[in-house]
């Protein structure tokens, strides 16, 4: 069997290590101890989280011990990494609020129980309680000023200015490290790219007060063929909370990505085997519609569980016309292969009255309230465009209403916007 790190590294997970002969090593030695930190400043992760999430997972299911390490301490200052501005000060309520948040999002994709398969820790814990002339005296003085500002994480806030909090991040994430190495004999940590110097600096300060060696791996920063960076569309963030993003929504993500990511998709954000995967570069068309149909599946069944994942296939097939997945494509998968069926419950839906209807509901008024549009502008521009239905009918003008004749006698009303958004509107009483 492939251990962890060769998986990682077949499925396109590695960017940079310390020592590739030495990382290799370990995992030919027994179970590797490993951790990634995680932000609290949001109440939810996004997709551009799902790298990090899936390699813990990853190590996870080949017997390693995964920390997931939320930044409760170290979000009260902000990492400058990647940033040209210095990010909005939380208050630690908020932060606690958010950290206790993203600890049940991570609980999705890794198995905490009872600490022995995985551990979710917050830095609040160690760096609260730090008393900071002994800090500065046992830790503070391993770190050389001059190196710290070379590193491309500071380097790109210099010339807007980089102020004092923000320059003890490296230092505390560093401490992180040697904490989760000396309690928890934590060897290897791993992140995005832009983590590289922190990672490094971790690395350097366990090899100066223990004189044990640690290990770093980063991720590459995942963007779409087109360039795009991970989880950004036209109504802003996919999140993987289903309250901000539902998993129809998610699930439309994915099944809607390009041709040409559908491959790279399938190995960073499934867990199904490469040999089933590399098939896809043969694929064309209908087959190939097929694949993003189990990508999104798959994604979503992680995210959201096999409920959702099924709700969401449901609805889609349903909605745009999808044939069933070829039962010789992709076997490990448990997507629905029978015939579809017509439930579209997962479809994002916005109530009214009959009393509502009595004079007509302004099309572009009913678009912007129940989120299909982001705003009346969009939703006039559109119809303008011919990208708004009402039903089946191609709505013309922006003064259109819909009336009740147009639920033909059910309760229920379809809204499209260009080829492939839909919302329901329910008729109450």
């Amino acid at each position: 069997m492939k251990n962890a790190y060769e998986i990682l590294k077949e499925r396109g997970f590695i960017e940079q290590v310390t020592d590739e002969a030495l990382i290799s090593g370990l995992f030919k030695n027994g179970p590797v101890t490993c951790y990634i930190g995680f932000d609290p400043t949001a109440s939810s992760l996004h997709i551009g989280s799902l790298v990090p999430i899936m390699a813990l997972a990853h190590m996870q299911k080949s017997d390693n011990k995964p920390i997931a390490l939320v930044g409760g301490g170290t979000g009260l200052i902000g990492d400058p990494s990647g940033k040209t501005e210095m990010r909005q000060v939380l208050t630690e309520e908020q932060i606690q609020k958010n950290a206790s948040c993203i600890g049940k999002q991570l609980s999705r994709y890794l198995d905490f129980s009872g600490g022995s398969k995985a551990l979710l820790l917050n830095n609040a814990e160690w760096l609260t309680k730090v008393k900071y002339i002994e800090f500065l005296r046992d830790i503070g003085r391993h770190f050389s000023v001059n190196r710290m500002l070379a590193a491309e994480s500071y380097k790109m806030r210099l010339e807007k200015g980089l102020n004092f909090i923000e320059f003890n991040y490296m230092i505390l994430q560093a401490y992180d490290y040697l904490y989760l190495f000396k309690k928890y004999g934590c060897i290897l940590q791993m992140g995005g790219n832009d983590q590289w110097g922190n990672m490094l600096a971790g690395t350097e300060l366990i090899r100066k007060v223990t004189a044990k060696d640690a290990h770093a791996v980063t991720f590459p920063l995942i963007t779409t063929s087109h360039g795009h960076k991970m989880g950004k569309t036209e109504r802003g963030t996919i999140w993987l909370e289903g309250n901000l993003t539902s998993p129809y929504e998610y699930y439309q993500y994915w099944v809607n990505c390009d041709d040409a990511d559908v491959e790279r998709f399938l190995k960073l954000f499934t867990f199904l085997p490469l040999d089933e995967i590399v098939v896809v570069k043969k694929l064309v068309d209908a087959q190939l519609n097929m694949a993003k149909t189990v990508l999104a599946y798959e994604a979503t069944k992680i995210a959201h569980g096999v409920e959702a994942a099924q709700a969401a296939w449901h609805a889609s097939a349903e909605a745009f016309h999808s044939r069933s997945v070829d039962s010789e494509l992709f076997p490990s998968s448990d997507i629905p292969r029978n015939d579809v069926h017509n439930d579209i419950s997962a479809i994002p839906r916005y109530r009214i009255s009959k009393k509502d209807l009595e004079g007509g509901l302004l099309i572009t008024s009913t678009c912007a309230k129940a989120g299909l549009t982001q705003s009346m502008s969009e939703a006039k521009r559109l119809i303008e465009q011919g990208g708004i239905y009402v039903g089946n009918r191609q709505v013309k003008t922006v003064n259109e209403k819909i009336l009740v004749s147009d639920f033909e006698g059910t309760k229920e009303l379809r809204i499209r916007k260009g080829k492939k958004k839909y919302l329901v509107i329910e008729l109450g009483n």
